[in-house]
């Protein structure tokens, strides 16, 4: 429980008594805003959930990140200048970026140019993953997706108009058909 004085009173944000000490072990919880989200426009930041450290191992080298947490709906967006986005909510956005990491529990909505897609929650609409993209067993991605490449974990799901080559799909290329 939080003492009132780090509510209501002056502190230095460096104190023991931060809300947002982590060193400590305690995570803040329940309905305050700032326990719900946590976004990072440089630098990195630590998440306090091993779920997302576990999505993140592979392609947390740094950059802008920005982190929708769990029960956060963020919808009708637009992210740019965004490195790394990781979504363990709900996001309906059209987002062009270096990598996206949906949480087993989160689901993004829209449409997506990647370079790096990492899913073991739900991706809804068009995917465009200009190198890789990761289905891991809890991950489901429906919609028009391109890829360079896919790796689908056993019991990951792939649905809709899929097509590899995602370069050419991302310069928006027509080929035609013989036939």
């Amino acid at each position: 429980m939080l003492r009132s004085e780090t509510l209501f009173g002056k502190r230095d944000a460096n104190t023991g008594n931060s809300p947002l000490n982590t060193a400590s072990g305690i995570v803040p919880t329940g309905t305050s805003g700032l326990s719900k989200t946590v976004s990072t426009v440089s630098g990195t930041s630590a998440s306090t959930t091993s779920e997302v450290d576990n999505v993140s191992s592979s392609t947390n080298e740094g950059g802008s990140k920005l982190i929708v947490g769990p029960n956060i709906k963020l919808k009708g967006v637009e992210i740019t200048d965004c490195d790394t986005l990781v979504v363990e909510g709900r996001v309906e956005a059209t987002i062009d970026s270096r990598v996206i990491q949906i949480a087993e529990r989160g689901a993004f909505k829209g449409s997506a140019e990647i370079d790096i897609a990492e899913i073991h929650g739900e991706f809804d609409g068009d995917l465009t993953v200009r190198q890789k993209l990761v289905i891991y067993a809890t991950g489901k991605v429906t919609g028009k997706v391109r890829y360079g490449k896919v790796v689908i974990e056993e019991g990951g799901q792939l649905s809709g108009d899929i097509q590899v080559g995602a370069a050419a799909a991302a310069k928006n290329l027509s080929v035609a058909k013989v036939g």
